[in-house]
């Protein structure tokens, strides 16, 4: 207890530079506690967020063989979030191995969920072989050229796996209702997508598209959480609430999209996003079962013994500069 009461005290030391007046080194006057303000509440999604990681870790035990099947009736998210992951890392391993390249397209209306399944994904994976590509605004250079040519640059190569949040189909959707495009620059992409993604799939892309269906109801729901709630409002722009202004008219452009780009080769796997744990758990699973992988899991390697010191010494602390330990 004696250390443990010296090591707080040295840390508050720090935060004081010095002793307070009528107290002990690094303590607060009464004055001084008056005007310090309570921290603010931890946001409720971020510590969710948090939580659900550890509890899948916790989990990892409890994984075994096979592609994931129906899930049980009484499954817990949890349980099933984690059984999924893992089968991911095999995934993972078999395009790597394989060479396969795969994209991975997420549209939707906004709100409609889709930055969360895409964060589930990609959270136990190797951030070199399954990459996110959210692309900005165009440059002005960007938008005199080709318009499907600043998303090839992010087509994978052997053994990588893309996963695009929102895509060229920009120009069906936001570019369309906003009027960022001329009507013959969109008819010519209802015309010109098909076979881009054509010659995709020929090349040997695997390519799947997903679009996340959310209620007027639940995305009204969900902008007003992010704009009463200010560690999320960094994601409502305004372009988001102009566009909930035009629901009709995104409707109106999402039904002609999937018209003319719902194919054979490439067609469009609408997801029922209302319930937000649900919809996660279905797309990772549909996404799943449209690859066959064989069972590559991770191999527990042997850990070699560490290289003898030989007479090493570890530079002195106080010629380095080590971040100040406030915690």
């Amino acid at each position: 207890m004696a250390g443990k009461s010296k090591k707080h005290a040295n840390q508050n030391t720090q935060h004081t530079n010095g002793a307070a007046p009528g107290g002990e080194a690094g303590e607060p006057t009464p004055e001084e506690m008056a005007d310090i303000s309570p921290a603010p509440p931890l946001d409720g999604e971020i510590l969710r967020n948090a939580k659900e990681h550890k509890r899948i870790e916790d989990r990892w035990h409890i994984l075994g063989p096979g592609k994931p099947g129906r899930p049980a009736k009484h499954y817990k998210y949890i349980d099933e979030l984690a059984r999924l992951q893992f089968e991911l890392l095999k995934l993972q391993e078999w395009v790597r191995i394989q060479g396969l390249k795969v994209v991975v397209l997420f549209e939707g209306r906004d709100a409609a969920g889709k930055g969360g399944v895409i964060k589930r994904i990609t959270e136990s994976l190797n951030p070199r072989i399954c990459r996110v590509v959210a692309l900005g605004t165009p440059t002005e250079r960007e938008k005199g050229q080709w318009y499907f040519q600043r998303y090839v640059q992010h087509l994978p190569g052997p053994g990588e796996m893309i996963l695009f949040d929102r895509s060229w189909y920009n120009r069906a959707g936001v570019e369309k209702v906003m009027g960022f495009c001329t009507e013959d620059e969109y008819q010519e992409f209802l015309r010109a997508c098909p076979l881009f993604e054509e010659m995709l799939v020929k090349s040997g892309v695997i390519l799947i598209k997903y679009w996340f269906s959310v209620s007027d109801e639940e995305q009204e729901k969900r902008f007003t959480e992010r704009m009463h709630n200010p560690m999320k409002r960094w994601k409502l722009s305004p372009m988001d609430l102009e566009s909930r202004g035009r629901w009709v008219e995104y409707s109106k452009a999402k039904d002609v999209m999937l018209a003319h780009t719902d194919h054979a080769h490439a067609p469009w796997y609408i997801v029922d996003a209302d319930n937000k744990k649900k919809a996660r758990l279905n797309c990772i699973a549909h996404l799943l079962h449209q690859i066959p992988y064989k069972d590559l899991s991770p191999v527990e390697l042997p850990l070699p013994p560490r290289q003898p010191d030989n007479g090493y010494k570890r530079p002195k602390k106080s010629t380095q500069h080590w971040v100040d330990e406030g915690y």
